[in-house]
C-alpha cells in the first residue's frame, strides 16, 4: 500500500520522538484522521473538548516534558481556535508545532466554505517559521525545519496541510535542481560568552556588597550553579514567576515572587540591593527593580534578541545559563561579611510567619490564602502544580513553596484565563507517574475547565498515578478584575460584569465518574486536601471562598486586610474610600515616578518569565 503525504507526517513525527498529539477532529484533516487509523495511534492522538485546550494542553506538556508539544486541527474554525494557545506558548518561550488543515487547492481563492488565510493569520504567532505544503516532496524538510525551529528559538511555528495534499501519494525530494532534503535532529549545544566578557562580569559582581539575583526559567537547568553562586556571592535570589520551579523555595535566602504578586523580602532585596544579576528572565517590570542609578548590573540569557532590556546592564552575557556560570564562578571572590545574607535570610523568615498570619484571618466562609497556605505542607515530592490566571496566581504565588523536585507553571507572558486544567492534563501526560494540582478560579473553571474534566475521566486509566486534583476557588465572582477596578477606578463592583453563578463543580465531576467534594468551612480544608490527594481518580475540590478578601500588598496590616474585606462584604456606604485607602499603595507601585526609596511600601508579584 502506497504511503501517503498524511501517512508520513505521523511518520515524521515518531521520527521526532513525538509520542503524543493534542487535537480535535476536522474535515479539514480528515487525511490525517485515516492515517493515525492505519498507524494505530502513534503518536497517541489526544482529543480534547476544544482546540484552544488542545493548544494549552499541548503547553503544559511542552514544558513539564522539555520536549516540543505537537497540536493538530482542522481547517477554518478549528485553526482559528488553536491561536490563543499558540500565543501563550509563544510569549511563554515554549516550544510548539501546529498542525492544521486548509481547503483543498483547487478551491483556494475562491471564497470557499471555511476558507481562512491561515498564512495571513498565523504570520505573527508563528512569525519564526509558517509554511503551507502543497506538493509531497516539500516533506520532510517543512516538518523538520518546523520542528527544529520550535526547539532552537523556543517558540511556535506552524505547518499548514491542504486537505487534498494529505491524501496524495507521498514522493520523496530527489536529488535534482529545486528539491530540498532533509535530515533528522537537532543536535545539543549550549552557547557560552567570551572569556572578556566573563572577566568583565565577574569584577562587576566581585565589587559589590549587596548582590540581588532574579531568576527566571531559563536558569532552570543551572539549579546547582545559582545555589553555588548565592553561597560565594552572600546573596539573595528573587524568582519570576515562570522560574518560581527553577530553585527551592525552602532555601533560607530564596525570597520568593518578584513584581506585582510577589514578596516583601523580594521587594526589600531589590530596593537595598547595591549590584543585580538576572538569569534566564525577562521579567518585564522595570519598576520593581533597583532604582536605574542604583545597582551596578549583569545580564544571562541564551537569547541575544531578549538581552539587554528592563535595565541598564554593564554587561550582557549571551549564553547558556549553566554553562555561562561554570565559567563565571571560577572567577568570583567569595565575599566574607556576610551581614546582607543574614538580613535577606530574617526577611524571608519574617516573611512566612507573615503569610501563616494572613491565611488564619477570618473570611466568610473560607479565607482563599488558607486555602493555598494548607495545601503548602501536604504537597507530594513529586507533584507538579499548575495555576490560572487572576487571584489563584496571587495564592500559588505567595503561599505554595516548590521544592525538590516539584514543578509548576502558569500561564506567565500572556495571562490568559483558563490554562490551569488543561496545562495540568498535558503534565498527566508528560509525566503519567506523578501528581498534579490545578489551582483555578471559578470563573475559568465555567469558561473550559469543568469540561477539560471530560477530557480527565476519558484517559485517566492511562496515568499510572491518577490524581489529578483540581482546587476551584469559587467565590462566584471574577475577583482579579474586581479588585483592580477598585484599585484603578475606585469602583467597587460592576455586578453585571463580574458576578458568575454557582455551580456544583464536585457533584458535576462525581457525574462523569470521577470524585470530589464542596468545602464550606475553613476546619473543612485541610481534610479535603488529603481526600484528594488519596484518591483513584482525579478529584474536585469545590473551596467555597470570600470575594471579599483583599490581594493587597503584602506591606499591609492585618487590621488593614480585615478592614477593608469587611467594608466590602457588609456593604458599608463608605466603602469605595476604604477600598482606595486600602489600595493607595498597590495604585502607587503600578504608576510611574512614585518611587521613593526607604518608604516605598512591598511590591506584589508578576507572572512574567
Amino acid at each position: 500500500m502506497a504511503t501517503k503525504v498524511s501517512d508520513y507526517i505521523l511518520e515524521r513525527l515518531r521520527a521526532w520522538d513525538v509520542t503524543h498529539v493534542f487535537a480535535y477532529a476536522g474535515d479539514g484533516i480528515n487525511g490525517l484522521l485515516a492515517a493515525w487509523g492505519r498507524a494505530e495511534d502513534r503518536p497517541r492522538f489526544i482529543q480534547s473538548r476544544h482546540e484552544e485546550m488542545s493548544a494549552l494542553q499541548a503547553v503544559g506538556y511542552a514544558k513539564f516534558s522539555g520536549n516540543v508539544g505537537v497540536c493538530v486541527a482542522t481547517s477554518g474554525p478549528g485553526a482559528i481556535h488553536l491561536l490563543n494557545g499558540l500565543y501563550d506558548a509563544k510569549l511563554d518561550h515554549v516550544p510548539l508545532v501546529a498542525i492544521v488543515g486548509q481547503t483543498n487547492r483547487s478551491a483556494m481563492g475562491g471564497s470557499y466554505q471555511q476558507e481562512v488565510d491561515l498564512a495571513a493569520l498565523y504570520k505573527d504567532v508563528a512569525s519564526d517559521y509558517c509554511e503551507t505544503v502543497t506538493v509531497p516532496e516539500q516533506l520532510p524538510q517543512v516538518l523538520d525545519r518546523a520542528v527544529r525551529t520550535a526547539y532552537a528559538r523556543r517558540t511556535v511555528t506552524a505547518v499548514i496541510v491542504p486537505a487534498d495534499v494529505q491524501d496524495l501519494e507521498y514522493t520523496p525530494p530527489q536529488h535534482a535542481f529545486k528539491m530540498v532534503p532533509s535530515s533528522l535532529g537537532i543536535g545539543r549545544y549550549a552557547p557560552v560568552p567570551a572569556d572578556e566578557d566573563l572577566e568583565r562580569a565577574a569584577d562587576v559582581l566581585n565589587s559589590g556588597e549587596r548582590v540581588a539575583v532574579l531568576i527566571g526559567q531559563g536558569a532552570r537547568g543551572a539549579r546547582a550553579e545559582v545555589e553555588r553562586l548565592a553561597d560565594v556571592l552572600g546573596a539573595g535570589v528573587a524568582k519570576a514567576l515562570l522560574g518560581k520551579d527553577a530553585l527551592s523555595d525552602d532555601l533560607p535566602y530564596v525570597t520568593g515572587a518578584i513584581g506585582l504578586l510577589g514578596t516583601r523580602p523580594s521587594y526589600e532585596l531589590m530596593r537595598d540591593c547595591d549590584t543585580l544579576l538576572m538569569i534566564g528572565s525577562s521579567f518585564p517590570y522595570t519598576q520593581f527593580l533597583p532604582e536605574l542609578d542604583q545597582a551596578r548590573g549583569v545580564q544571562i540569557d541564551i537569547d541575544p534578541h531578549m538581552i539587554g532590556l528592563r535595565y541598564p546592564f554593564e554587561v550582557n552575557l549571551v549564553g547558556d545559563a549553566r554553562e555561562t556560570l561554570l565559567r563565571l564562578l571560577p572567577r568570583l571572590h567569595r565575599k566574607e561579611n556576610r551581614a546582607w545574607r543574614d538580613e535577606i535570610e530574617m526577611n524571608v523568615a519574617r516573611w512566612w510567619e507573615v503569610m501563616q498570619r494572613r491565611a488564619a484571618v477570618d473570611a466568610d466562609p473560607i479565607n482563599p490564602e488558607y486555602v493555598v497556605h494548607a495545601l503548602d505542607g501536604l504537597l507530594p515530592d513529586d507533584v507538579v502544580v499548575t495555576a490560572d490566571s487572576g487571584s489563584a496566581a496571587t495564592w500559588y504565588a505567595r503561599h505554595l513553596r516548590l521544592r525538590g523536585r516539584m514543578r509548576g507553571s502558569l500561564s506567565g507572558t500572556l495571562a490568559t484565563m483558563g490554562p490551569g486544567v488543561p496545562y495540568a492534563i498535558g503534565a498527566k501526560f508528560a509525566h503519567p507517574d506523578r501528581p498534579a494540582i490545578a489551582l483555578v478560579g471559578d470563573g475559568a473553571m465555567q469558561m473550559n475547565g469543568m469540561m477539560e474534566m471530560v477530557t480527565a475521566a476519558k484517559y485517566r486509566h492511562e496515568w499510572s498515578d491518577p490524581r489529578l486534583v483540581v482546587a476551584v476557588l469559587n467565590n462566584q465572582d471574577l475577583n482579579q478584575v474586581t479588585w483592580e477596578m477598585r484599585a484603578m477606578s475606585g469602583a467597587p463592583q460592576f455586578e453585571e460584569s463580574q458576578h458568575i453563578p454557582d455551580l456544583p463543580y464536585a457533584e458535576i465531576a462525581r457525574r462523569i465518574g470521577l470524585d470530589g467534594v464542596r468545602v464550606e468551612k475553613p476546619e473543612e480544608v485541610e481534610a479535603a486536601w488529603q481526600q484528594a490527594l488519596a484518591a483513584d481518580r482525579p478529584f474536585v475540590i469545590d473551596f467555597l471562598t470570600d470575594p471579599a478578601v483583599p490581594p493587597l500588598p503584602p506591606h499591609a496590616s492585618l487590621d488593614q486586610i480585615q478592614a477593608t474585606a469587611a467594608a466590602i462584604r457588609h456593604g458599608d456606604s463608605d466603602r469605595a474610600s476604604v477600598v482606595r485607602q486600602g489600595f493607595k499603595a498597590k495604585v502607587q507601585e503600578l504608576l510611574p515616578g512614585t518611587r521613593h526609596r526607604g518608604d516605598r511600601p512591598g511590591a506584589e508579584g508578576d507572572q512574567g518569565r
